[in-house]
């Protein structure tokens, strides 16, 4: 059964077609959406459906930036049920807590991680697809969406050092500049946000405890019993944690809560090991970096946990068929309009 997440992820799209002049008719059927569908926002549709409509979106209507423009005009309301509880958070910290908490209720595709190093902290954001697809507007919507609640919650005191993607910059940047106020860094190794550490326990003005119960009372009255995905959350965590060089199965199993005896048991019930799932997700970054030709391959190496670029190089020949030098050459040359410009499929080991 596909992964799948709440029509609201895409909330605005169908406004942003029309700001654009663009009929979305054709991109929205070509992944087997409608706009009836994106009318009801807690109707559930296919995680890899609404992150491709985003990319086909902005190639047909000819716009770089269409996931940030639909972030643009995001309200905390748009959060749906969650967003009573968000707003009456004591700190932004408590309110990060909150997303991370309630993450099933709003868009259990985006991965979160939160790191604190000394007087900054970074805000990792990554939307994770079952199959391996370009998420550029995905990330920039989910990024965008999460500066606007920061800044809903902080007002003039979200001053934020940077906002970091890891592609390249679109030809225009008005809209970012508009929209973030703070320095750009693209092709950077991660999605999110650098701000200072005391940031997060600046106090929300509008917060009221009781309300705050109140909401979070109703929540928990609506989570799934049977919790998410076992493997689904570990592979956002290795994710975030992959570039950082901490995708160790004891890291891993820190951020679900437990041992790695259990991680490994329930992995195994699941029928999945452990280094299948980092495998995956390495198939997955390496389509991203190769296309971000300020990546050299030394430095995907290290970002996918190769020590040896050497070993990246067999690493990759042996799933795709080819060396990543030959790889990023041939998607260099002009395509033919039936030729694939994806990486090939997987080859047995």
């Amino acid at each position: 059964m596909p992964k799948l997440v709440r029509a609201a992820v895409l909330t605005n799209y169908l406004e942003v077609t029309q700001y654009l002049g663009f009929n979305p008719r054709d991109v929205l059927a070509g992944v087997g959406l409608s706009k009836a569908k994106l009318q009801a926002p807690e109707h559930r549709i296919p995680i890899d459906a609404a992150v491709r409509l985003l990319e086909d979106s902005a190639v047909a209507s000819g716009c770089q930036s269409f996931g940030l423009s639909m972030a643009e005009s995001r309200q905390l309301s748009d959060f749906g049920v969650v967003s009573l509880l968000l707003s009456h958070q004591r700190t932004l910290r408590d309110t990060l807590q909150v997303l991370v908490h309630y993450r099933h209720l709003m868009n259990d595709s985006l991965a979160l991680f939160i790191e604190e190093a000394g007087k900054m902290v970074i805000i990792r954001e990554e939307v994770v697809t079952e199959s391996p697809m370009p998420c550029r507007q995905a990330n920039e919507l989910a990024i965008g969406v999460m500066f606007r609640l920061c800044a809903a919650l902080l007002g003039a005191h979200w001053q934020p050092y940077s906002v970091n993607f890891t592609h390249q910059p679109p030809d225009n940047l008005q809209l970012h500049r508009r929209l973030f106020g703070c320095k750009l860094e693209f092709g950077s190794e991660f999605n999110g946000i650098v701000c200072p550490n005391a940031s997060l326990d600046m106090t929300n003005p509008h917060a009221d405890p009781a309300m705050a119960r109140y909401a979070q009372s109703y929540l928990d009255s609506l989570l799934n019993h049977e919790g998410p995905s076992m493997l689904f959350e570990v592979r956002k965590a290795i994710y975030l944690l992959l570039p950082m060089g901490r995708a160790t199965i004891e890291q891993i199993a820190q951020t679900q809560g437990m041992n790695v005896r259990t991680l490994q048991r329930r992995l195994k019930d699941d029928g999945c090991a452990f280094n299948d799932l980092i495998n995956d997700v390495r198939r997955d970054l390496v389509l991203r970096y190769l296309e971000n030709p300020n990546y050299s391959l030394g430095r995907i190496a290290d970002m996918l946990g190769y020590s040896m670029a050497s070993s990246f190089t067999r690493w990759f020949i042996t799933q795709f068929g080819m060396p990543p030098a030959a790889w990023r050459s041939a998607q260099k040359q002009p395509k033919a309009p039936s030729e694939p410009s994806t990486l090939p499929a997987p080859t047995e080991p």
